[in-house]
């Protein structure tokens, strides 16, 4: 670990000499570059200096043991600084651990009603709550860009981008198979029913660089539709694109420009051909895959929600909260900690 902390300092130190060279100052992308690069290492290189002045402290310390007047405070120093060098020991391991490079970035996130038929439709309603409410107090913005609604509530589908700070993250853990437990508001009869909504999580990417042929597409123009299937216009303004060697379908209607709409929609059509290139590709290598938490599979069962017993659990980790009331209302952050804890664990694992 030493040899890599003394790397990253050395190339902190490189950073700083060059981002004071006129030649480089006069290239705005250098500049920038550079500069993320340098934060991104600066955590680490001040947790090392501490590590290093801990260690220091420790020396001088022993140097002083023998002097029976100064023993006593020496023995607290290096009691005192073993203890800090082991902290940060820990801390700096952490910051080691390589980033998902797609951690800060937004996401596309669908959410579908799979098994149960209507309550399965509300289910994926309810979801569609919990995370609107958990962006809200995460200061995000959500915004729905496909929609259909189910008949008796919910829906079969929607889409939605969420964007803020470092919404990956934190939501990355939630595509799978959600299942609820609980008495349908369309059952008369009072017992519990068993459904589940599909949840699929998508990192928001730039610039894509993924070739699309126009022979590949087939795409629709109809019109958007509110609430109760009420036609929000008079134009086709609503868009949807079929990739037809993949089969992928995306729509957008939240635009009432047509032109608009096709824009958005090509972009989720790249998102989501990325995304699945990248599947693909994980899955060939398998590593990858293993050291995460779960698939990412939207057919994996990932979390139940038991109404009749209040409780939310993670199944990937073994994970139970006893407050699905408040869960559906947003309070999501215990289960996300316990998911991104557990994620490091097997990380700084090798797992």
């Amino acid at each position: 670990m030493k040899e890599r902390l003394e790397s990253i300092k050395k190339r902190y130190e490189e950073i700083t000499t060059l981002l004071m060279d006129p030649e480089v100052m006069s290239d705005f992308n250098k500049v920038k570059s550079l500069s993320k690069e340098q934060s991104d290492l600066k955590e680490i290189v001040d947790k090392y200096q501490e590590y290093e002045m801990a260690e220091e402290h420790i020396k001088e310390a022993k140097e002083l043991i023998n002097d029976p007047e100064l023993k006593e405070m020496a023995e607290a120093e290096i009691e005192e600084n073993t203890a800090k060098l082991e902290k940060l020991h820990h801390e700096i391991e952490i910051l080691l651990v390589p980033k998902d490079e797609n951690d800060g970035k937004n996401i596309i996130m669908e959410i579908r009603g799979a098994a149960g038929g209507d309550e399965a439709n509300i289910f994926a309603g309810d979801l569609l709550r919990m995370y609107t409410y958990y962006a809200e107090k995460q200061g995000w913005k959500i915004e729905i860009d496909h929609q259909v609604e189910g008949t008796s509530g919910g829906f079969s589908q929607v889409e939605c981008t969420i964007k803020g700070e470092n919404v990956y993250s934190k939501l990355k853990y939630e595509s799978g198979a959600h299942r609820v437990q609980r008495v349908p508001v369309t059952e008369t009869q009072g017992r519990v029913h068993t459904s589940t909504a599909t949840v699929l999580v998508m990192p928001e990417v730039e610039d894509v660089d993924i070739e699309i042929k126009e022979s590949d597409l087939k795409i629709d123009v109809y019109h958007s539709s509110g609430a109760g299937g009420q036609s929000v216009n008079t134009a086709n303004s609503a868009v949807r694109i079929t990739h037809l060697p993949t089969n992928t379908v995306v729509t957008c209607q939240n635009e009432r420009s047509q032109l608009k709409n096709k824009d958005k929609a090509m972009k989720l059509l790249k998102i989501k051909l990325y995304d699945r290139m990248q599947q693909e590709k994980e899955q060939e290598v398998g590593s990858e895959r293993k050291s995460k938490i779960g698939t990412g599979d939207r057919s994996e069962k990932i979390r139940t929600y038991n109404y009749p017993q209040n409780r939310v659990t993670d199944h990937r980790i073994g994970f139970s909260v006893m407050s699905l009331d408040r869960v559906m209302d947003g309070e999501l952050d215990p289960i996300i900690e316990a998911l991104i804890t557990e994620d490091l664990k097997r990380k700084l694992a090798g797992e």
